[in-house]
């Protein structure tokens, strides 16, 4: 499943063209060590790790296809701990379901082809529950040390993946409370300097507007990439959770000896009346327990080593320990970005929760495995239904414009003819259209210099619009946005100071899904000659006679 999630989202790479924050990515990358390290000091600072880890990805190239891949190849990674998760909770059936309904999701292909760190952060968190799993089944040292290196990898992959974190804490008993705290204070260091450093850097998002509790109304949406399959998976998933808590981890595994390794004797629980009857070991201390059907049974010993490759029974405690923590990890980021955004600075924002999509496929995995009879064809229904309901948003996120910034599709609008110049309403458009173009541009009239700013992703300009366009008659405007919010209002000062050097638009096209972009044509507005006065004629007066 882990093959299948990743080749499902690289297999859009190559159709949506890049957006303005995977530009960003190319212009960050691409700049020296010390030339990251002076952007990172005035902006996007909480993306210093993955700009590092993509500086050296980039020194072989800049194409669509590998920019994209380290996002496919995370999206496989989170779908094989996911997949592993899964079975260690519930089944072998639960995590496979899991997994692929993970891979059906749209945002999953979003973000598995998209040159920013979000697919990261979504692994990062699924390794952090996995790795948690593991180390609260068998505290040993060097399982809380992976589990601390996992909280790191959350804390470094984006900001408001920690939001995720707080889940864990539903995991929480006495026996691991000091090294849960100790792995997650020391894990939990990255977080602590990128969250310094990104509320130095608020400024940044300061374009994202203020969100009401309305947002999550659209949360399943948000979690899934489509609305039909995010409601359908997202009341699954509420049942998986109540599937979690009503029974045990190692009932569930042995119903259908998905372990992974041989049990001896006989191991029964197929929905088929039969009963098993046995011991099982958890810690060292021998307990005997027994597992029935319809009161039939079967002798059978079922040993678990502490590490989740046998049957363990973890007991109801801990089913409902996950079953919170599940819960937990799917809704726990949005209301936590909504206090933040509330109670900081406006930051709710969908792409920052991408990390809920793995709980969300996790639990409803868990609720179908849970089904009585017939699992199997149970899951492949969700996962045919779910693929049904979002085929056309698949479909969306593989065309051209499904980043939303076609900037091809804007080089098609502009039919440059001699002499014309061109004006970027926000600078950083530049580095886009200068990646796309493959035919002769505009004059790039503004333009004072081929290095971004120091300080951020934009360039060096000419501040006086009109000497720049003096003795030009065509000039086009291209800005990120509506129509209306260039030609309304001063929310884009360059499309303002065109028309006050005497420019008039005679052509504007939107490229439609917002906030998308804007091409306009101005031209220069004809001199008027000074409107002539009529001579006056004296007036004829008549003789008398």
């Amino acid at each position: 499943m882990a093959l299948v999630a990743g080749a499902v989202a690289f297999s859009g790479t190559g159709a949506a063209t890049l957006n303005g924050d995977e530009l960003a990515t190319i212009s960050a990358a691409s700049r020296s060590l010390a030339g990251l390290w002076e952007l990172a000091r005035n902006i996007d600072g909480h993306f210093l790790p993955y700009y590092l880890f993509m500086h050296f990805w980039v020194k072989a190239g800049t194409a669509e296809l590998w920019l994209r891949l380290p996002s496919a190849v995370a999206i496989g990674v989170a779908a094989w701990f996911l997949a592993d998760l899964g079975r260690r909770l519930h089944s072998v059936r639960a995590g496979v379901i899991g997994a692929a309904l993970f891979a059906i999701l749209p945002s999953v292909s979003y973000y598995g082809a998209f040159a920013r760190s979000y697919a990261f952060a979504a692994a990062a968190v699924v390794f952090s529950f996995w790795a948690l799993h593991r180390a609260v089944e068998r505290p040993d040292g060097g399982r809380w040390v992976t589990y601390g290196v996992a909280v790191a990898l959350v804390c470094c992959t984006h900001l408001f993946a920690v939001l995720a974190l707080p889940a864990h804490l539903a995991l929480v008993r006495r026996g691991v409370l000091v090294r849960m705290a100790v792995a997650l204070g020391i894990g939990g260091l990255p977080a602590v300097v990128l969250g310094l450093v990104g509320f130095g850097e608020r400024h940044a998002i300061s374009w994202i507007p203020q969100r009401g509790p309305e947002v999550w109304l659209k949360f399943p949406k948000m979690a899934a990439g489509s609305t039909g399959a995010g409601v359908l998976l997202f009341v699954v998933a509420l049942a998986g959770a109540v599937v979690l808590w009503k029974s045990t981890a190692g009932r569930d595994r042995m119903r259908d000896g998905g372990s992974g390794s041989a049990l001896p004797d006989q191991v029964w629980g197929h929905g088929d009346g039969s009963a098993a009857s046995g011991q099982a070991w958890g810690d060292g201390s021998a307990a005997s327990s027994q597992v029935r059907g319809d009161g039939s049974a079967a002798s059978g010993r079922v040993r678990g080593d502490g590490g989740g490759s046998a049957g363990r029974d973890l007991g109801a405690g801990e089913g409902r320990r996950w079953a919170v923590a599940g819960v937990g990890w799917l809704v726990l980021p949005p209301l936590l970005l909504l206090a933040v955004s509330h109670l900081v600075t406006p930051a709710y924002v969908d792409r920052y929760l991408f990390v809920t999509a793995p709980a969300l496929a996790l639990l409803a995995g868990v609720a179908v495995a849970g089904v009585p009879r017939f699992p199997v064809p149970a899951g492949v229904a969700l996962v045919l239904v779910g693929g049904l309901l979002a085929a056309s948003d698949q479909v969306t996120v593989r065309e051209e414009n499904g980043r939303f910034e076609n900037i091809p599709w804007a080089l098609r609008v502009v039919k440059a003819e001699p002499e014309d110049a061109i004006v970027y309403g926000q600078s950083q458009l530049r580095a886009g259209f200068e990646y796309y173009a493959d035919a002769a541009m505009p004059d790039d009239v503004l333009k004072t210099g081929d290095v971004p700013d120091a300080d951020g992703f934009g360039y060096p300009e000419r501040s006086e619009v009109a000497a720049a366009l003096k003795g030009r008659d065509r000039v086009w405007v291209v800005w990120r946005g509506t129509k209306q919010a260039g030609l309304q209002g001063d929310s884009v000062p360059r499309v303002a100071q065109v028309r006050q050097a005497g420019f008039e638009p005679v052509s504007v096209k939107h490229s439609a899904d917002l906030p998308g972009l804007t091409v306009a044509l101005f031209e220069r507005k004809p001199e008027r000659k000074p409107e002539r006065k009529p001579a006056r004629t004296p007036a004829r007066t008549s003789a008398r006679k």
